[in-house]
């Protein structure tokens, strides 16, 4: 047993816990992290990162089975090798896993090893760890271990968990996950994912690419409904193209497991029902917060809908107890956490600090195509009332685009039409996820128009579309006839 004192304990080890670790020991504070299964958390373990690893793998067999037409002659199609491609996410995740913890020993960061539970505002006991039956790489050498452990400021990061609805309960064999979609024992033929959130639409993407049969059923209208609907409009088109069936306003209302398959009964908007087949589900119907039995409730800590209610620096009603990350709401990304993570330290420490602005979070989905946005989409914008000006600039019309042979896709921008500030921006592509942070950027300068219409993009690339988007908002775009010019 140990027993030790702290400024800051982080509660969690992933991308926000492990961020607010480092910069909280950056800034002089004695800090701690509580980790159970894995530096880096889901995100680099068994998310973010090992999920981008599967999918460049389904890009790389893309390439190939499209080499010819880039008058590259191969031998015969391209092979699928199973278990290398699964062997490489995992080693691209250990990596990160340990770099992780290089990171919080190079900071002075000590890792307590365990699950942790709040004892009083000042206090945690932390018990050994649950196991979880995945593969996880143990604590590092320098862990602490089962003790009493007490700090002036408790930072809560223990993120989220797959949601399970009745009748979708994983059993790691016939109903998935996430966690069991990333290490399949051998490649269904088919598979029907209930969910069209980025996670559904990932995993999608990655089967089909390696040639399965995709199902998708999405309880809402469209799929990736957090998207701008035109953008999502594309994407579906997109991904029906490439063979994925998809059934919106409609949703999964039983399933039978058979000895290698499942039946699920589908109920569509108009109470049709259909009946669907496929040896595998993978339910990606969202994500809750990781709240139960950390002593919340006994300290009368806030929640509201299974998530703990923390102000714009991180601070919940209870003096000395601190919520980011997943478990603090949404928007459910790493980056968000991270920075959440950074003012909620920052904030600990007295440095003069503002809230995170979620409007200027970026939100990226992975698939073929890419998909990615940030601030208001066109709908919502209206919604407030707002006039607005629409700027759209589509890849078929720009050089690097048709060089790279990938000639689908559209950069959406929308103005205040009174100020003229970006107050959205919405791209579906080739490498899109890399190019939202020139307007995530430009948002948080407050840009306007004219400040990316002077901007001078570099020829030929893609982000030459982002300035021709802005030019098209205001009836001056250069490289697409006038008809193309858009406003609304």
């Amino acid at each position: 047993m140990s027993s030790s004192n702290y400024d800051v304990i982080v509660i969690g080890a992933g991308p926000g816990g492990y961020v607010a670790a480092i910069r909280a020991a950056q800034l002089g504070l004695r800090t701690a992290v509580v980790e159970q299964a894995h530096l880096g958390g889901i995100c680099l373990n068994w998310g973010c990162i090992p999920t981008k690893a599967l999918l460049r793998s389904a890009e790389v067999l893309h390439e190939v089975s499209a080499a010819a037409h880039f008058g590259v002659v191969t031998p015969g199609a391209p092979t699928l090798d199973l278990k290398a491609m699964l062997a490489r996410s995992r080693a691209v995740a250990q990596e990160l896993n340990a770099g992780v913890g290089f990171l919080l020993k190079k900071n002075g960061v000590d890792v307590i090893w365990g699950t942790a539970k709040l004892r009083g505002n000042a206090a945690i006991e932390v018990e050994p760890p649950a196991q979880t039956g995945r593969q996880n790489p143990g604590p590092p050498k320098e862990a602490h271990g089962p003790g009493r452990y007490t700090a002036a400021h408790i930072i809560v990061a223990t993120g989220a968990r797959p949601r399970t609805l009745p009748g979708l309960e994983p059993d790691g064999k016939s109903i998935w996950t996430y966690f069991e979609a990333m290490l399949p024992p051998s490649l269904p033929h088919s598979l029907l994912i209930a969910g069209s959130g980025a996670i559904g639409i990932e995993f999608a993407s990655f089967y089909r690419a390696l040639g399965c049969e995709v199902t998708v059923v999405e309880l809402l209208p469209e799929i990736l409904p957090a998207e701008d609907a035109e953008i999502a409009a594309l994407a579906r088109k997109s991904f029906e193209k490439d063979g994925i069936r998809i059934f919106s306003g409609a949703k999964v209302v039983e399933v039978k497991r058979g000895e290698d398959d499942i039946t699920a009964a589908v109920e569509h908007g108009d109470g049709r029902r259909q009946s669907i087949t496929a040896e595998r589900l993978i339910s990606a119907v969202g994500v809750v917060g990781n709240v139960e039995g950390l002593g919340l409730e006994a300290l009368g800590v806030k929640l509201d809908k299974g998530l703990i209610v923390a102000d714009g620096v991180g601070r919940t009603n209870v003096a000395g107890i601190y919520a980011i990350g997943d478990v603090a709401g949404g928007p459910m990304l790493a980056h968000k956490a991270e920075h959440e993570g950074v003012i909620c330290v920052e904030s600990i420490k007295g440095l003069d600090v503002h809230a995170l602005d979620k409007l200027r979070i970026p939100a990226c989905t992975y698939s073929r195509p890419q998909i990615a946005s940030v601030g208001l989409t066109e709908a919502r914008a209206k919604a407030q009332g707002r006039q607005v000006r629409v700027g759209r600039f589509p890849f078929r019309a720009n050089g690097k685009a048709l060089a790279l042979g990938e000639r689908d896709g559209l950069v959406k921008t929308i103005f205040d039409a009174g100020t003229g500030e970006l107050i959205g921006a919405h791209m579906i592509g080739a490498e899109v996820t890399e190019l939202i942070q020139g307007f995530v950027i430009a948002m948080q300068l407050e840009a306007t128009e004219e400040d990316l219409i002077r901007t001078v993009f570099p020829h030929p690339t893609l982000s030459e579309m982002m300035g021709e988007s802005a030019l098209a908002a205001y009836g001056r775009a250069l490289h697409i006839p006038p008809a193309g010019r858009a406003s609304g």
